[in-house]
């Protein structure tokens, strides 16, 4: 009862800023608060609250963590441009990254393989909506990634049992491949690059990926990126991804893998949740299916009536019910599933 009457107060005092039309900053953010399963359905959908839910969290984890992390502020990089580049909390996300490339690597180093091959995609990303022109950081992240790729064509990465981001190799190779995709041409054209690529294509062809979740970045991945996936294993992925939609409209992220719960209890294989539907919805819409297309229609009506009251999408952790952070890059991706589907027919098609 208290945790939720605390969120009470945070979604309060949220709308009061929103009313106010004050700017969330670094200075004045308040933290969103916990990621409750039992958190109210919104009486309707508001892209202002998701937004604040956005920024709220990428600003409280940058005070408080003082890093990055695919589920929150690199998820963040993504999705906030799809909305409006403008503001002051982007603008503070992008600056820390900034820092990051240009004045921590330099000083002490990354922490992590993972985190350059991550701070490279989220930069490329968000230069390509943005401005779309690289960024001097950008370039330097992409050249670093090049630097801690393995003979086999992957890289070490972070193997911490929280899935889908942090448990196997094969994220970081399609988060690598989708960012060197997305660089575009004048980036492809150095020897150094072309030998990652050829990289990432070996490691890719010889595993395709054994869980839907991992099929399904490749498939995005593949879509900036030539030499991945055949156009029949990109059908195969499509079909089994429209084959999980369930009666809700809905998709889940359990059923896109066979992730064990640390606790050894069984996963949610029945519910519709923020990541899986908004990722699925986003990855049909980069692969061309139209935003009419029954399945992206009834995404998207999932998406509209299941944004909970604070703003955000829950998703239940796949690892353990403790903090369910995989709810921001759950509610980032719903986000990037509403703006792609919303987008002119000349942006989207």
């Amino acid at each position: 009862m208290l945790r939720r009457l605390l969120l009470l107060l945070v979604c309060c005092l949220t709308n009061t800023a929103l009313d106010a039309a004050e700017p969330i900053t670094l200075e004045n953010v308040i933290d969103p608060g916990e990621n409750l399963a039992d958190e109210a359905i919104a009486e309707e959908y508001s892209l202002e609250k998701a937004v604040a839910f956005l920024d709220s969290a990428a600003l409280s984890w940058q005070n408080k963590r003082k890093c990055f992390t695919c589920h929150t502020n690199y998820a963040y990089l993504y999705a906030r441009p799809m909305v409006s580049s403008e503001g002051i909390a982007h603008e503070s996300v992008r600056e820390f990254a900034k820092q990051l490339v240009n004045a921590r690597w330099q000083e002490e180093g990354p922490r992590w393989d993972a985190e350059v091959v991550a701070t490279a995609a989220a930069l490329v990303f968000n230069d390509r909506a943005t401005t779309g022109v690289l960024s001097e950081e950008t370039r330097t992240a992409l050249d670093r990634m090049w630097t801690v790729q393995r003979e086999d064509g992957g890289f070490s990465w972070l193997n911490c049992d929280w899935p889908p981001m942090e448990s196997d190799d094969h994220y970081g190779v399609t988060l690598a491949a989708l960012a060197v995709g997305m660089a575009g041409d004048d980036y492809e054209h150095t020897e150094q690059v072309q030998a990652g690529i050829d990289g990432l294509r070996r490691y890719l062809n010889a595993d395709p990926g054994h869980t839907l979740h991992q099929r399904a970045m490749a498939l995005w991945a593949s879509q900036h990126l030539d030499g991945l996936l055949t156009p029949q294993q990109q059908g195969e992925v499509v079909a089994e991804l429209r084959a999980l939609q369930k009666e809700d409209g809905g998709w889940g992220l359990a059923t896109l893998g066979d992730w064990l719960r640390d606790d050894g209890s069984p996963q949610d294989m029945e519910s519709s949740d923020g990541y899986g539907t908004g990722f699925v919805v986003f990855i049909l819409r980069e692969v061309g299916i139209h935003a009419d297309d029954p399945a992206i229609t009834r995404g998207i009506q999932w998406l509209k009536s299941h944004q909970r009251e604070s703003g955000r999408w829950f998703t239940r952790s796949l690892h353990a019910d403790s903090k369910h952070f995989i709810t921001h890059a759950g509610t980032a991706f719903a986000v990037m599933a509403i703006a792609s589907a919303e987008a002119p027919s000349s942006e989207a098609e």
